[in-house]
């Protein structure tokens, strides 16, 4: 196995900004609560519908690395907390990729709905709200039981005469 170099070693390095965006969309996506990328205005979902790219990320290499995302996240998790995490992820994906420091990272909640991508997965809207209409009937778990008594022992079922 070749060691790493104790000095610094002359030479260049260049990243692609694509590769930078995946190292993004990664991080986004794989943060809990996230439920997906979302296009920042109408023209760009255009665009991106047909096929002429996406703009839910967008990285500056120059002066600093600074990344924006636009996303949406699950019903029911905080959003505040869900866009920090989603700030932490990128910050240290960008940063062990490239072994510098980065820049600001802007994180834009577009919309709210949907379940996530990670792991985990809080309630949805649909196990939130749950509309009861009558109160609920106790029955015996089998068909093979007994019916109820009373505690008297009287054999007969409660609320019967």
């Amino acid at each position: 196995m070749p060691e790493e170099p104790t000095r610094l070693v002359p030479g260049r390095a260049v990243v692609a900004r694509r590769a930078l965006q995946e190292i993004v969309r990664d991080a986004a996506t794989g943060s809990y609560g996230v439920t997906g990328l979302t296009e920042p205005t109408l023209w760009a979902h255009v665009r991106a519908r047909l096929g002429m790219g996406s703009r839910a990320i967008r990285v500056t290499v120059r002066p600093l690395v600074a990344a924006e995302v636009w996303l949406t996240v699950a019903y029911g998790v905080p959003v505040a907390e869900v866009a920090r995490q989603v700030d932490s992820a990128v910050r240290y994906g960008l940063e062990r990729a490239l072994g510098r420091e980065v820049g600001p990272v802007a994180i834009h909640v577009q919309g709210v709905g949907g379940r996530p991508y990670a792991s985990g997965t809080p309630a949805t809207h649909a196990g939130l709200l749950r509309r009861i209409d009558r109160p609920p009937v106790w029955e015996p778990m089998h068909d093979d039981m007994p019916p109820a008594t009373d505690q008297n022992g009287s054999g007969r079922a409660p609320g019967t005469a």
